[in-house]
């Protein structure tokens, strides 16, 4: 799975703000990647993926993503991180309703 864009999320991410670099790359690519290192980042990567789900909805997109384990360089150190692999995927149209 390589997303080409990595953006990586610190606990003190605004949510609002990598949802908009998440939904900008998304408009322009296929994926991206979402890297966090603890529990509060991955607080924030999740609430950001839902943020960026309601930002790609004008332009007929949608979000979903996939969790995993990675291994990321902190300095001279290695930490497990949870990397979201988000794609996007087209809005499907709802079928009208059929009333009895």
């Amino acid at each position: 799975m390589n997303a080409g864009v990595i953006l990586k999320v610190s606990a003190k991410s605004s949510p609002n703000a990598v949802a908009g670099a998440l939904a900008a790359a998304l408009r322009e690519r296929e994926s991206a990647e979402l890297q966090a290192v603890g529990a509060g980042a991955i607080n924030q990567a999740i609430k950001a993926v839902a943020i960026a789900r309601s930002y790609l909805r004008g332009a007929q997109l949608d979000a979903v993503c996939t969790p995993s384990f990675v291994v990321v360089a902190i300095g001279e150190s290695e930490r497990t991180a949870i990397s979201l692999f988000v794609e996007r995927r087209k809005l499907e149209e709802k079928a009208p309703v059929l009333e009895n």
